[in-house]
């Protein structure tokens, strides 16, 4: 096969999925502002290991916590935010679901972030839309 074939391909795929996806975002009545990305809140990767958000929670944490900035209304809540997004992050099956059904601001990824963020909506049989019965 001819890599530019290839990579042609690839690059159609992923244009194509990044306007359907943006289509059905436009249709959620989700509230940006309540709403935020939990794996940019705890600034790990989208693909970053249970350690690696168990570290980036305690280092948050510490550095948003109440008691460090006493009175401050915003601290706080950003301190929720943080407890939110782990509390879904580090439990397997709520990671799962909001993989899947969480927070699809597209317009606010890179495309290199928007590929790793949802490659796996991407690259499985379902996500380019193949029935899972052998079609070779």
């Amino acid at each position: 096969m001819d890599l530019k074939w290839i990579r042609h391909n690839l690059e159609t795929l992923a244009a194509s999925s990044l306007v359907s996806l943006m289509k059905w975002n436009e249709k959620c009545s989700w509230e940006s502002s309540s709403i935020s990305d939990y794996y940019k809140v705890l600034e790990v990767d989208y693909d970053a290991t249970d350690e690696k958000i168990r570290l980036n929670y305690r280092k948050l944490a510490l550095k948003w916590h109440p008691d460090k900035h006493k009175g401050d209304d915003a601290v706080t809540a950003k301190f929720q935010k943080i407890n939110e997004a782990y509390t879904v992050l580090i439990d397997p099956v709520k990671r799962l679901d909001y993989d899947i059904t969480g927070n699809y601001e597209i317009e606010k990824y890179t495309l290199p972030e928007y590929l790793t963020r949802f490659k796996g909506m991407i690259l499985t049989c379902n996500g380019l839309g193949i029935s899972h019965t052998s079609v070779w």
